[in-house]
């Protein structure tokens, strides 16, 4: 016997509301672009989907569609992997996105869930504590005390939801999750079902279901997936971003969407400390300088791209607070030292190295030299 999931409410709001929020979901902040896209698309799509693959495909790495509108680009990267990524989830196996922490795996997940199903919410958080009720189904204990176990007592899971509607769900930190939590996945991607044994019922994913799990291989203390769950996902490795200006544009990007959510100004010129922060995460991420020259130590923290984001952010709030309204050096220097300096002794002793060996001897860096040896002082 099947049971349909019922009573889920989407969480959408419109675009006036999602103005105020502080960080609205992707299918919110991003409405224009879907319903753009969604209007001028005329490929096949998926049963449920919202658009077609192409169009998801667009959606991810820009563009600008027939009628003028400009499609903003969500993610700098590999062509190959967005269409491999998204072709995936038009076929019955899941999608892990798979890369060390700042590679924009989250951004991604959510993005192809707001283009493919309209709906990004569908969410499990992985940590060390994730129950097993969060994959499959819980119970109102109330209900259940009452009543005895029935379908108004079942509180299902964000999985358990999507795979009635044939929407996407996402897994964040799957490999953060206990093994034996991992494993109750198994069915449900293989067999594409939900038993619901104390109800002698269960639920069947509808055309439309996927999952979109992200992991990265970096963190101490994680789970390795086992492998009879590993072989229901096909793998997409994100990969840090290639060049300096590659890494450049998506930290301008995201700095001035997050810049417009808090309503900071706009700070002129900025890019030249942009620019600076990512060369300095670069290199002591590469443990040797741009120019290939000088080998350096690397520090124990990962130096992604989503800290420079937040370095730089933290920036423009003081040059816009506390300065005088342009990015410079001393702005971006406290947060660069925090990000650099995770281990007080062994890191430290690395950043004071870089800045005599490298950032001293470099044209046009004194400033930026004076500022990071003032807060590291």
């Amino acid at each position: 016997m099947s049971v349909s999931v019922e009573g889920h409410t989407e969480g959408h709001v419109g675009e006036e509301v999602a103005a105020q929020v502080l960080r609205p979901h992707a299918e919110n902040a991003f409405a224009h672009e879907l319903a753009a896209l969604a209007a001028q698309d005329d490929r096949q799509r998926p049963d449920r989907w919202r658009l077609s693959p192409w169009a998801v495909a667009t959606y991810l790495l820009g563009g600008t569609l027939p009628d003028g509108t400009v499609i903003s680009p969500k993610y700098v990267g590999p062509r190959r992997l967005v269409e491999v990524a998204v072709t995936t989830l038009a076929t019955d196996r899941a999608l892990l996105l798979l890369g060390v922490p700042g590679t924009a795996k989250t951004w991604v997940s959510e993005h192809l869930a707001a283009a493919v199903s309209g709906d990004s919410t569908l969410l499990v958080q992985g940590t060390a504590g994730t129950p097993e009720e969060a994959i499959r189904y819980g119970w109102n204990y109330a209900q259940l005390l009452a009543h005895g176990p029935s379908r108004d007592a079942l509180v299902p899971s964000p999985v358990m939801r999507a795979m009635a509607d044939g929407t996407t769900a996402r897994i964040e930190e799957l490999t953060r999750i206990p093994a034996d939590v991992q494993d109750t996945l198994i069915t449900i991607l293989s067999e594409k079902t939900l038993p619901i044994p104390e109800l002698g019922q269960e639920v069947q994913a509808v055309r439309g279901f996927n999952v979109i799990a992200t992991a990265n291989d970096r963190d101490r203390g994680v789970n390795d997936l086992s492998s009879a769950l590993r072989r229901r996902f096909n793998t997409v490795v994100l990969p840090l971003p290639a060049t300096v200006e590659a890494e450049v544009d998506i930290v301008a990007r995201r700095v001035e969407q997050v810049g417009r959510s808090l309503e900071l100004p706009t700070v002129p010129d900025g890019v030249d400390e942009i620019r600076r922060v990512v060369t300095v995460f670069r290199e002591l991420r590469d443990g040797v300088t741009a120019d290939g020259r000088t080998k350096i130590k690397s520090p124990s923290g990962t130096l992604s791209t989503a800290e420079a984001i937040s370095v730089v952010t933290s920036g423009l709030a003081l040059s816009a607070h506390f300065g005088d309204g342009v990015l410079r050096p001393s702005d971006v220097a406290a947060g660069i030292l925090g990000a650099v300096v995770r281990d007080p002794a062994a890191d430290r002793v690395v950043w004071q190295e870089y800045l005599e060996a490298v950032v001293r001897e470099r044209d046009g860096w004194k400033d930026f030299y004076r500022a990071c040896r003032e807060v590291s002082a």
